[in-house]
């Protein structure tokens, strides 16, 4: 079992700047904000091969109230989980009250404790270290965590006191990735507890209150999930903090990194165009989607029916989408989620051979045909996979580049409804027979042009004076037996 190491102390102290110093990775916020992260992170970490998982925390200062005191207990479950702790403390600031709390705390636990005084980085040592001696937590390890001094020494000592890991092979990416996305305060978070059936991130009546995003690995059923919960995505021009900025980056890349995304929306408010922005963002990322209408408990039946007719006239583009009505605080039809979530990542995952998609390109032909271009009519010839996640389907043609919109419409629908694919957009891509004179020298091209042009008007003229079988030749009066040339005709002189 891989050791766990969770990172506690006051806020601001500089715990997820060691996050990620030592995942070496930058999941973490990181800013001059003190309260910054509020929710439990694990990332893995490997220092001279010894693997281990760690859990930056929120910070604790023993006067939480609100929304305080769910990021304390966040701070407080990562402690019973963890085998070593690294308390940090600032070195600038000196000890404190809240310092003396969490000493206290922690001395009750049981477990190895290591005391780290942080930022430490242009005082002197014996000056600064001096005052955290009365915590009574043994050696004090000075660190600057945004520069890794002292950093190497002190995880040294702290794996030494570890049993080792048999070296087991890295845990790639498991199961199915949903992103749980959406506006601020539609209830992200409360479904994603939901889901898992445990509290695992704060649920505070006040939008922004997930800042970073959040990945939760887990089994349903036997099967393996990575649930992300992300940050709530504002319009732009009510983005004003750098913190929340980034926060909407860390949303977009966990979009990106998923395979199926849960785009949830509040039924209170119906459709709005954050929604739309964001339904946009999913698609063209390529990601599986599901919609759920959140909230649903309690609407009146004519506002109901009113979302229910908006969701059909501003959600046409997606109808490929599954839409589930949902009480994330309560539960209902949050487990119908899943089943939407296992068909859209089937169909984004398929694989299809090259003769199968090539019958279905050439029905859709004979059954529509593609429009002329300049005379000539657009061949297309045959399709092959491109890739999954989103389903990429590459077709061969001539003229490609002048397929019309409308056709391009056409064949993404005959794709979607043979291949069934429900819950996941689809891309066309087209590419063109190559020219054979591509590249050449003009003067070139144009000689071998030319003789092409001879030779065929001489064909052409050979076809016409041939006589057809059983007919007379073009000259009238005589005709040739078979095997023997005709007789020439003499002139008068």
């Amino acid at each position: 079992m891989i050791p766990v190491i969770a990172l506690v102390g006051r806020p601001n102290v500089g715990k997820s700047t060691l996050f990620n110093r030592l995942t070496r990775s930058r999941d973490a916020l990181v800013a001059d904000y003190a309260g910054l992260t509020r929710d439990r992170k694990y990332g893995e970490g490997n220092v001279d091969g010894r693997r281990f998982m760690l859990v930056d925390t929120g910070g604790i200062s023993g006067e939480e109230e609100g929304i305080d005191s769910l990021m304390a207990g966040q701070s407080l479950q990562a402690i019973k989980e963890a085998d070593v702790i690294l308390f940090l403390v600032d070195s600038r600031a000196g000890l404190t009250a809240a310092d003396y709390a969490i000493a206290q705390h922690l001395r009750v636990q049981g477990k190895p404790v290591y005391l780290v005084a942080n930022k430490i980085d242009g005082l002197d040592p014996d000056v600064a270290l001096a005052p955290f001696y009365e915590l009574g937590l043994g050696e004090i390890y000075p660190t600057t965590a945004t520069h890794g001094r002292g950093v190497a020494s002190m995880m040294e000592d702290v794996l030494a006191q570890l049993p080792e890991v048999e070296s087991e092979p890295e845990d790639i990416a498991k199961g199915i990735k949903i992103a749980v996305v959406g506006r601020p305060n539609v209830g992200k978070s409360t479904l994603v507890n939901r889901m898992l059936g445990e509290d695992r991130v704060v649920v505070f009546d006040l939008p922004g209150t997930t800042r970073d995003s959040i990945y939760i690995n887990y089994e349903r059923h036997d099967k393996p999930y990575t649930l992300i919960d992300t940050a709530g995505v504002r319009r732009r021009k009510n983005v004003s903090l750098t913190v929340e900025k980034f926060s909407i980056v860390k949303t977009l890349k966990a979009i990106e990194d998923a395979n199926v995304v849960v785009l949830v929306m509040d039924a209170s408010e119906g459709v709005v165009d954050q929604d739309l922005h964001l339904l946009g963002n999913v698609i063209d990322a390529g990601r599986a989607l599901v919609v759920a209408l959140n909230k649903w408990d309690g609407l009146e039946d004519t506002h109901k029916e009113y979302v229910r007719n908006e969701l059909g006239r501003r959600l046409r583009f997606v109808d490929f989408a599954d839409i589930h009505y949902i009480s994330a605080l309560h539960g209902t039809g949050v487990g119908n989620l899943y089943k939407s979530v296992e068909k859209a990542f089937s169909a984004a995952t398929d694989k299809f051979s090259t003769n199968f998609l090539t019958r279905i390109l050439e029905d859709a032909v004979q059954e529509h045909q593609p429009p002329m271009v300049h005379g000539r009519r657009i061949k297309l010839r045959y399709a092959h996979s491109g890739g999954h996640n989103p389903p990429i389907i590459v077709i061969h043609g001539n003229q490609v580049h002048a397929i019309p919109q409308h056709y391009v419409r056409y064949l993404e629908k005959t794709f979607r409804k043979v291949l069934d694919l429900h819950g996941t957009p689809i891309r066309l891509e087209f590419k063109s027979s190559e020219n054979p004179f591509a590249g050449r020298n003009p003067k070139v091209a144009g000689k071998h042009n030319d003789r092409q042009q001879a030779r065929e008007r001489s064909l052409a003229k050979s076809k016409a004076s041939k006589p057809a079988r059983g007919g007379k030749p073009g000259k009238p009066g005589k005709s040739a037996k078979p095997g023997k040339p005709a007789r020439p005709t003499k002139g008068k002189g």
